[in-house]
C-alpha cells in the first residue's frame, strides 16, 4: 500500500468528512444554517462562516491549514541537533531537569519537557 496522494485528491478526516456533507445540505438548500448549526454543534454564526468558505473555496475549505506541514511552534531541526550533541557529550548521566539547567547555562535554552521529549524520540 502506497501513501503518496493523488493531487487532485484531498485528505480528510472523518469530521471534516461529516461536516462537508451536513454543509453541501445547506449549499444545495435542503438544510437551513440553522438546523445544521445544531447539528455540527456549532453556533449559527460558525455555519455561516463554514457555508462561506465553502463556497469560495471548495470542499479543500474545511481542511485544517496545517495539514501536511510542519507546527508553526516546532522547534529548528538544527537547533534540536546541537542540544542533543551537546547533552550527549557533556550530561549524558543528567536527568532533563538538571541537563536544561546546564544546557541553558550553556547558552542553549530549552524547556525541560521538550528535552524529554527529545530524548525520548531520539
Amino acid at each position: 500500500m502506497t501513501t503518496d496522494v493523488q493531487p487532485d485528491l484531498l485528505a480528510m478526516s472523518q469530521r471534516e468528512r461529516d461536516v462537508l456533507q451536513v454543509m453541501q445540505t445547506v449549499c444545495d438548500g435542503k438544510r437551513t444554517q440553522a438546523e445544521a448549526a445544531r447539528l455540527l454543534k456549532r453556533s449559527v454564526r460558525q455555519g455561516r462562516r463554514l457555508q462561506r468558505k465553502l463556497e469560495d473555496d471548495g470542499d479543500a475549505a474545511l481542511v485544517h491549514g496545517l495539514r501536511g506541514r510542519p507546527s508553526n511552534h516546532q522547534a529548528d531541526p538544527e537547533r534540536r541537533r546541537q542540544v542533543l550533541r551537546a547533552y550527549r557529550q557533556s550530561y549524558r548521566d543528567f536527568g532533563p531537569t538538571l541537563a536544561a539547567e546546564k544546557l541553558a547555562a550553556e547558552g542553549l535554552p530549552v524547556g525541560v519537557e521538550t528535552l524529554r521529549r527529545w530524548l525520548l524520540a531520539a
